[in-house]
């Protein structure tokens, strides 16, 4: 496989070290220092410069295809991994005993197909419930009104665990998008959180992650602003 490497790993450092500076700046002005989780999205990048990202504190990543993971994933040093890309309900065997999370859950048919997996392996899957808060065509993920009868629905699966919501909002949309994604995360975590585990607004790119940080996002996914700019090839 070809993978995309960023100049330097002084470079991987400066842009760690920049994010780290933005997303507590942002965190103290809006959030009263609330710590804010940086997924690293490793999407074509070299598992050598993967492992100095996490040598530098990445501590979580995020996979956008299984292919490419299942390629991967034994070079990896220890790290938390979550998939986030588009998921075909033929994949989801592959992935399930390997990451702690799928954030990418935007239907019932794919959340069957996990909890059905995840029982055959008598484990419970983390996930969240992706968002398409644009409207989009284009993207995945539940429209805005369907996501609480989404979640009274998941709530009667044994081998899932909802831990929140994701959403990849519309490129230069206005602020008001991301607000109203946090909203309805408030709004759904006081109505499904009996458990207390619904905890996570996955909410911010590359491009707007300061705006992301203001408006509520506890976990944000970066891969160009870390990693550098990538060359995106078909999965097969």
């Amino acid at each position: 496989m070809e993978y995309n490497i960023i100049t330097s790993c002084d470079s991987l450092e400066d842009n760690y070290k920049r994010i780290c500076d933005n997303v507590r700046e942002a965190s103290e002005k809006y959030r009263n220092g609330e710590k804010i989780r940086i997924m690293g999205v490793t999407k074509t990048v070299a598992p050598d410069i993967i492992n100095r990202s996490i040598d530098l504190g990445i501590d979580l990543i995020g996979e956008n295809r299984v292919q490419e993971y299942m390629s991967k994933k034994d070079a990896y040093k220890p790290c938390e991994v979550h998939f986030i890309g588009n998921l075909q309900t033929n994949k989801v065997k592959y992935i399930i005993g390997c990451v702690s999370m799928i954030q990418s859950v935007g239907s019932i048919k794919l959340a069957e197909e996990i909890n059905k997996l995840a029982g055959r392996e008598n484990k419970i899957m983390d996930i969240l419930v992706q968002v398409n808060i644009g409207e989009e065509e284009t993207k995945g993920g539940a429209a805005a009104e369907n996501v609480d009868d989404m979640l009274y629905e998941l709530e009667q699966y044994k081998n899932i665990r909802v831990r929140g919501l994701m959403t990849i909002p519309p490129p230069l949309c206005d602020e008001n998008v991301f607000e109203q994604m946090h909203r309805l995360y408030e709004d759904m975590r006081s109505k499904h959180d009996a458990a207390g585990c619904f905890n996570t607004l996955s909410m911010g790119m590359s491009g707007d992650y300061g705006t992301a940080v203001k408006h509520g996002s506890t976990l944000i996914r970066l891969g160009t602003a870390l990693y550098g700019a990538r060359k995106y090839m078909e999965e097969k």
